[in-house]
């Protein structure tokens, strides 16, 4: 849904899970895309004990958009842990190739303006987004995201059931969105727009929706 959780949320959750023996694989890779006035809490920061029992799932993949290249991170401050891990996927998960390495280092080390200007871009094009569906499509509502840029819309004023919904984006406005429901039955009704796109794109396809919605 694009929403944060609280520290005082991570800090539950982690006492729930080390308390009862388990240990709390944290993915963070969409932590880097935040909207104004949020700040991201990393699982592994709360405290030592946090950190023992943490393995935390990254990569610059999402931020940097370099899905592409294949590479990711995961960090185990565990010796124990992540001896395990590295034992387990020894010959089952390849090494990420040359390019991959290249493109992770510059990012992280050369990436900081360009991903400052994305956010600035992406925070334009959220408040483009909400402004344009609250004034021209009201029957579709915008779930007030805190980070990613995966959006979610409300759908369920059209009165469509899911299949329908999904038929009616592809087929009538010609626009490529994802289904809500994949995420479970709470999902029907919903869909996911990613706006990490050029303005014009995401106008094109909100004018496409906005037609479809008037001729029903």
């Amino acid at each position: 849904m694009g929403r944060l959780w609280t520290r005082e949320e991570i800090v539950r959750m982690g006492e729930i899970v080390i308390g009862n023996g388990g240990i709390v694989i944290s993915d963070e890779i969409h932590c880097e895309i935040l909207f104004k006035g949020h700040k991201h809490t990393p699982f592994a920061s709360i405290s030592p004990e946090f950190e023992q029992n943490s393995i935390v799932c990254m990569s610059p993949s999402k931020t940097f958009n370099l899905a592409g290249l294949e590479v990711s991170s995961i960090i185990i401050p565990n010796k124990n842990l992540r001896d395990n891990f590295m034992s387990i996927q020894s010959g089952i998960v390849p090494n990420p190739n040359l390019f991959g390495y290249a493109g992770l280092e510059a990012a992280y080390n050369l990436g900081d303006e360009w991903l400052d200007q994305v956010l600035d871009y992406l925070q334009d094009n959220l408040d483009f987004l909400q402004d344009y569906i609250a004034r021209r499509i009201p029957d579709i509502k915008v779930i007030q995201p805190q980070g990613t840029y995966l959006i979610w819309l409300d759908c369920r004023e059209l009165g469509m059931d899911k299949l329908t919904l999904r038929s009616f984006m592809r087929d009538k406005a010609k626009v490529g969105l994802e289904d809500g429901f994949i995420f479970g039955e709470s999902g029907s009704g919903f869909v996911r727009m990613n706006i990490a796109c050029p303005r014009p794109i995401l106008e094109e396809a909100l004018k496409r929706i906005e037609s479809a919605v008037n001729e029903l």
